[in-house]
């Protein structure tokens, strides 16, 4: 849920129609992570204002320029000396949109509640309630998609990265699993988000990897805790190139950020990596999960497999 009062989500509204597509776009992606994929512009404005916890949070985004504040308020009849600074602008606008709440409150008598009122209200709670439900596949097919994208646009073979890689994605005790079969079988754990960070940009910035995965049912299977770990199994195919050189499987442990809204950070990872000349015939044109959605729902078993086994 959005922490900005009416005047403001309808005064960063009119702020953000100032940016041009391409912007608007590009700060949905940075607010919600790539999690949220909007259809047009509208869309994309209304995910921004969905996802922002504050007016500081999203008018600071180096995306919004100073700029386009001060254009803004200029537009609304709030005189600033051109030089004034962006949080200065800020600040402005906060001020602004809190004189037009308090205008707001002195127009609006408040309502007598009623008893149908109350029930009304009542049944909004449960339905919002139900609304919160996270649908996992839908969950896990999103993480998917803007966990590779950011991963392979680290390459450097295709062009300057979309967005930045970094351990602000992961949970600083993460623990990563790599078992990989190519010339050699070799299992390595790496702990923590910064080593793990770099030893997953490694694979596409130094060893020029591309993972793609395969997103369809055999190829993704998600399940929960009922502590609100959501895990992912994704299988796909390794490339370098035009060369394909075999398949991977790796299961993304998932915690929701308590801080931040609608944010997910990774917990753990296990990853498998499998030449081609180490597989069967036929496997590499099908990359699958090898494992059910029972095993994931397994939620102790999961964890021990991050301590103790590797991926099967």
């Amino acid at each position: 849920m959005s922490g900005l009062s009416q005047p403001e989500r309808e005064g960063c509204r009119n702020l953000l129609g100032l940016l041009d597509n391409d912007e608007i776009m590009a700060l949905c992606d940075t607010i919600t992570n790539r999690l949220v994929q909007p259809d047009n512009r509208q869309d994309a404005i209304h995910a921004i204002l969905a996802y922002s916890q504050s007016v500081e949070e999203l008018l600071r985004r180096k995306k919004v320029h100073r700029d386009t504040i001060f254009k803004y308020l200029a537009s609304q009849g709030v005189i600033i000396p051109p030089a004034t600074e962006k949080h200065s602008l800020i600040q402005h606008a906060k001020d602004y949109w809190k004189r037009q709440l308090q205008l707001k409150l002195k127009e609006t008598p408040e309502p007598v509640k009623t008893s149908r009122d109350i029930r009304l209200f009542q049944q909004q709670e449960k339905e919002d309630k139900k609304a919160e439900k996270v649908d996992f596949r839908q969950l896990g097919e999103e993480f998917c998609h803007w966990f590779f994208e950011l991963l392979n646009s680290q390459n450097p073979f295709l062009g300057p990265p979309q967005d930045e890689w970094g351990p602000q994605h992961f949970w600083h005790d993460v623990k990563l699993r790599f078992y990989y079969n190519t010339s050699e079988q070799k299992v390595i754990d790496y702990h923590g988000a910064e080593i793990v960070s770099l030893r997953l940009l490694s694979l596409v910035k130094e060893e020029y990897l591309f993972l793609s995965p395969n997103l369809d049912s055999r190829g993704l299977k998600c399940a929960s805790s009922p502590h609100g770990l959501v895990m992912v199994g994704v299988a796909g195919t390794v490339h370098r190139g035009d060369t394909c050189l075999g398949i991977f499987e790796q299961i993304f442990g998932l915690i929701r950020c308590p801080f931040v809204e609608n944010t997910w950070k990774i917990k753990f990872i296990n990853l498998r990596i499998i030449g081609e000349a180490s597989l069967a015939p036929g496997t590499l044109m099908k990359p699958a999960i090898t494992f059910e959605q029972s095993d994931l729902e397994a939620f102790y078993g999961i964890i021990a497999l991050c301590d103790t086994k590797s991926i099967t």
